[in-house]
């Protein structure tokens, strides 16, 4: 993990490829599990590569939703054949983000139309799962992105997660031919492996705020400043909530491999711990701020890379919607609050 973390900054300035990174996970040998053995230890393990490295989280995050949901809807010979491609140093990612054409099938059926916007791993992941057509018929499409002619990194102009080489991709006039389908319409939007999946965001969001915290502090006792109560106070009390995030998310995730508790109520855990780890990255952020001052915004602190990673990681669509869901699972019936710790 220190190793992932002293390449964060460099990976940023575009001085170092973060396929470094991701060579670095596939020698530990994360980018063949796909988690389904242990949900928990997948969230635990998210959160460590996220206080290290938000970047190369991301990009693993998109790998392992990938990998998970190949497992689930693709057929044996593609599972065979992905990892085997995996270790060779292929990587997956899942863009599910429409550019201004949606990606479709043309009306003779023989070519894509449309775009992805904000696709993560632009010239570091292989292999896309692309989401085609929209609504509850939407399909699962697996694709070799490698043509960099089709690639545009430069839209892609956020202030955060610029390791993350994002942008669009042009689909149109890409042969049917050339695509993998993955299950059937409609697979990808099932739970509790669609928005109950939301826990591994989750995860890197809890775990990318306890590594800013954890470089403030180090940052404040090399200035002789960790002593004052005051600091003590402002993060330990922040600290507190980043914990409770952790054990939330990890309860999440033991929740979507117990196939006795109800869907909704998985999926419901799994929105609270996504929107509760991204109100904590908030208080992370601002207290950080409050800590360390105006060295938090010099161009080369390292706090303030990590934040503007972390600010950017947390923004989510459809906030309020996720909200209202789990809210009405929850609170909807009598006897429903204990949700997944009845």
């Amino acid at each position: 993990m220190e190793t992932l973390r002293a390449a964060a900054a460099g990976e940023e300035r575009g001085a170092r490829p973060i396929s470094h990174s991701i060579d670095l996970l596939r020698q530990a040998g994360l980018l063949t599990d796909d988690g389904t053995s242990d949900l928990a230890r997948t969230a635990r393990a998210l959160m460590q590569v996220g206080a290290a490295n938000l970047g190369v989280g991301r990009l693993w995050e998109g790998h392992v939703n990938a990998l998970h949901l190949i497992s689930l809807y693709g057929t044996a010979s593609v599972k065979k054949s992905l990892i085997r491609r995996i270790a060779e140093r292929a990587l997956l990612g899942v863009w599910g983000a429409d550019g201004a054409v949606p990606v479709a099938l043309d009306a003779s059926g023989n070519c894509l139309t449309g775009s992805k916007s904000f696709a993560s791993g632009l010239g570091t992941v292989t292999d896309a799962l692309v989401t085609v057509n929209s609504g509850p018929d939407v399909r699962l499409a697996l694709i070799d992105v490698t043509d960099a002619v089709r690639a545009d990194p430069s839209t892609w102009d956020m202030q955060g997660m610029r390791a993350t080489a994002s942008g669009s991709y042009d689909f149109a006039g890409l042969p049917a031919g050339r695509v993998e389908w993955i299950g059937a319409p409609g697979d990808y939007l099932r739970e509790p492996h669609f928005v109950g999946g939301v826990w591994r965001i989750a995860a890197l969001q809890a775990g990318a705020a306890a590594g800013l915290l954890d470089r403030a502090a180090a940052e404040l006792r090399a200035a002789g400043r960790m002593d004052a109560e005051a600091q003590k106070t402002r993060l330990m009390g922040v600290l507190m909530r980043i914990w409770a995030g952790m054990a939330l998310t990890e309860r999440a995730a033991e929740a979507a491999d117990d196939r006795h508790i109800a869907r909704e109520s998985i999926v419901a855990t799994s929105i609270a711990a996504r929107l509760f780890t991204e109100e904590v990255g908030l208080d992370a952020i601002r207290a950080v701020e409050q800590s360390i001052g105006l060295r938090h915004f010099d161009a080369g602190s390292e706090t303030g890379r990590v934040a503007r990673d972390l600010s950017v990681y947390l923004r989510q669509a459809a906030r309020d919607a996720f909200l209202q869901r789990a809210a009405q699972t929850a609170l909807g019936e009598d006897g429903r609050i204990w949700g997944v710790f009845e």
